[in-house]
């Protein structure tokens, strides 16, 4: 009885930790967009409508000729001038950095985004050549009042990675959103482990192939005063330390301008390490899939190594992940409980993803059907199970105490 409620509470604590809060930021989608930014205009017009409208159409051709510099790595003076109506159908957007209005002048920072797809014709250049990276998966960590966060709520460092254009980086950056159960499987403890087991498992499943870990520790010297960001760019399963750099803001209510920048210099550090070959996949990152057997002989010993096939029917339906609590008293009862789990017809993967020995485990379990036929299976495996959500609490039954005294 006591062990029961000792794993409905456990459960029921997972299930809280998932469930509710302020959490998950989607990232921007800027894929099919260049982005030029800190164009800076200063517009005198008859009246502020007029002014902002031509500071708009400066900021267009001063963004051009600032993307056709860049991607040809040649000066902005030896740009083509393009009419106005070209510019129009290039330009997908404007961004306000900063700008201050008055009755006859303009004067503002902002950045202009170009179409892709009808820019990239006009650049010429070496646009088609820029090296790409490998898949890299982002974990923000983000340190301030000694606390390191990530994705247990909202930091102002993760909308920052958010907010961050890739169109213009040669980084292949996989953004989690950190909503469902990324709080638990990307964390700031998970950074500073170098197992590779682990790392494999959490680069599958994100579909990545190294890690980046984009660091910032906030010091305030006053409430509401200066504020100084230490960032660190660091990379792999090893913490190697790719750059490091301070920045400072004269006002709290100026953090998210001091993140954004501090995103971009990371960003630009991890592109002047792969120009550099220092950003290249960890070999012991790559899972390396078993050769297939040749002959009649080979087949058979690997059917028998596989052991039993998935009993009963398969159900149909979404594949979900599940979490599975299970107690661990020694570590053979992790693989008997990983292997009891996957034979239920059904179950395509069934892996520990927090080990306790002596204590309670929790698998990582993607089951075909719902919340209602996952139970049912697992209770046709002769578990008791307690639910709370998608956080299933599972003990094998024990047989009734006897009655009477011998």
């Amino acid at each position: 009885m006591l062990l029961g409620l000792a794993i409905a509470a456990a459960a029921a604590v997972v299930y809280a930790q998932l469930e509710g809060g302020e959490r998950g930021v989607p990232p921007i989608d800027s894929a099919s967009t260049y982005e030029v930014t800190g164009v800076e205009v200063d517009v005198v017009a008859a009246n502020a409508e007029a002014a902002r409208y031509e500071g708009w159409r400066i900021a267009q051709a001063k963004g051009w000729k600032a993307l056709w510099a860049s991607t040809n790595h040649r000066p902005q003076s030896e740009a083509p001038n393009l009419p106005d109506s070209v510019l129009n159908s290039i330009v997908s957007g404007v961004i306000i950095e900063n700008e201050d209005i008055g009755p006859h002048r303009y004067l503002a920072t902002l950045g202009v985004l170009f179409d892709r797809a009808r820019t990239g014709q006009l650049l010429g250049g070496s646009q088609g050549e820029v090296r790409r990276s490998a898949p890299m998966l982002v974990i923000p960590v983000m340190i301030t009042g000694s606390t390191a966060q990530v994705f247990e709520s909202r930091t102002e460092w993760q909308k920052a990675w958010a907010r961050f254009r890739t169109g213009n980086t040669p980084i292949d950056y996989v953004r989690p959103v950190g909503s469902g159960i990324d709080p638990l499987l990307l964390n700031a403890a998970q950074t500073r482990r170098p197992g590779r087991s682990w790392w494999r498992m959490l680069l599958d499943q994100y579909g990545a192939a190294d890690i980046l870990v984009p660091e910032v520790q906030l010091k305030r010297l006053y409430p509401g005063g200066p504020v100084i960001g230490t960032f660190t760019a660091r990379h792999g399963p090893d913490n190697l330390v790719l750059s490091r750099f301070s920045l400072r803001v004269e006002r709290s209510t100026l953090i998210p301008k001091l993140l954004d920048e501090g995103a971009r210099r990371i960003d630009a550090a991890y592109a002047r390490a792969l120009q550099n070959g220092l950003l290249a996949v960890d070999p012991s990152l790559t899972i390396e899939e078993p050769p297939l057997p040749t002959d009649a002989e080979q087949i058979e010993n690997a059917a028998s190594e596989l052991g039993a096939l998935p009993t009963g029917p398969i159900p149909m339906g979404i594949a979900t992940t599940y979490l599975v609590q299970v107690d661990t008293p020694t570590s053979a009862s992790v693989g008997q409980a990983e292997l009891a789990v996957s034979r239920i017809g059904g179950v395509t993967s069934a892996i520990t993803t927090s080990l306790a020995l002596g204590g309670t485990s929790v698998m990582r379990v993607t089951f075909t059907g719902d919340p209602a036929a996952f139970q049912a299976a697992l209770q046709a495996q002769g578990f008791t199970v307690q639910t709370a959500g998608n956080v299933f609490s599972i003990s094998r039954r024990s047989a009734a105490p006897p009655t009477g005294r011998e």
